[in-house]
């Protein structure tokens, strides 16, 4: 299987990730598998679903999974890297684009992210 490219435009057909083989599937709000590689939305923070702190986290986390793999199958989105290539956890960190736009900011603007900027906030409060 190809890498994933930073700067390509690509297309495909993105499923919620469940427990078999991950290709092309959404695992959360700001993280997704393309073409076998994980891949983690650098610009923004979303809920977690996997575990959720608190229902109000899982409710936002659902629905922000839902709408990133809504946002991925509405066309084709380029690969943008970041400052850093992959974290600590080995995801490449890239942000998407579609038609110059961030994904990342439909997110944040439909109140189901936030801005990236350093350690984890809870979701909670």
């Amino acid at each position: 299987m190809p890498a994933v490219a930073a700067g390509q435009t690509f297309a495909a057909t993105f499923s919620i990730c469940g427990a078999g083989r991950r290709t092309d599937c959404v695992v959360d709000g700001d993280t997704f598998w393309f073409r076998g590689e994980k891949i983690r939305i650098a610009d923004i923070d979303a809920p977690e679903v996997s575990p959720p702190r608190c229902q109000r986290e899982a409710d936002l986390g659902e629905s922000a999974t839902r709408r990133l793999q809504a946002l991925l199958n509405a066309g084709p989105f380029t690969l943008v890297a970041g400052a850093r290539d992959q974290d600590q956890y080995g995801r490449k960190l890239r942000n998407v684009l579609r038609g110059g736009r961030s994904i990342g900011e439909v997110l944040i603007a439909e109140g189901l992210a936030r801005c990236w900027n350093g350690p984890r906030r809870s979701w909670c409060d």
